[in-house]
């Protein structure tokens, strides 16, 4: 669990200096352990129209000659995968949320059901 610090807009670039993508991406600054220094999730990959293909850990996007094409290395991946998981093994779950996890084992099916029913509306 990491509380947001703010927010900066910085310019990423993707590319070499005569075939390259640049664009502005919002990023959420936190203060927590990881084995990422950043992340760029969908809406910055929506912004550089960018096409990820998992399986293959592939990136292509348009550049300004050509398509640009990223491989990712297969074995760097599984490492930083496993010190996550081994963080994530060894981190303590905040009381509170340890307490809402307790409160939600003790209540009932019937109390767990979300009503479909519209809540009245009061003039």
């Amino acid at each position: 669990m990491a509380t947001p610090l703010g927010s900066v807009v910085l310019p990423v670039t993707f590319g070499t200096k005569d075939n390259y993508h640049t664009e502005y991406i919002k990023f959420e600054v936190a203060d927590f352990k990881s084995s990422y220094h950043a992340i760029l999730g969908r809406p910055a990959l929506a912004k550089f129209m960018a096409v990820p293909h998992y399986v293959y850990l592939l990136l292509k996007m348009l550049g300004k000659a050509c398509v640009l094409t990223f491989r990712g290395d297969l074995k760097k991946s599984y490492d930083c995968n496993q010190k996550a998981i081994k963080y994530a093994a060894t981190s303590r779950v905040p009381e509170s949320s340890a307490e809402v996890f307790a409160a939600a084992q003790r209540l009932t099916d019937l109390e767990m059901e979300i009503s479909n029913q519209r809540p009245s509306r009061r003039r």
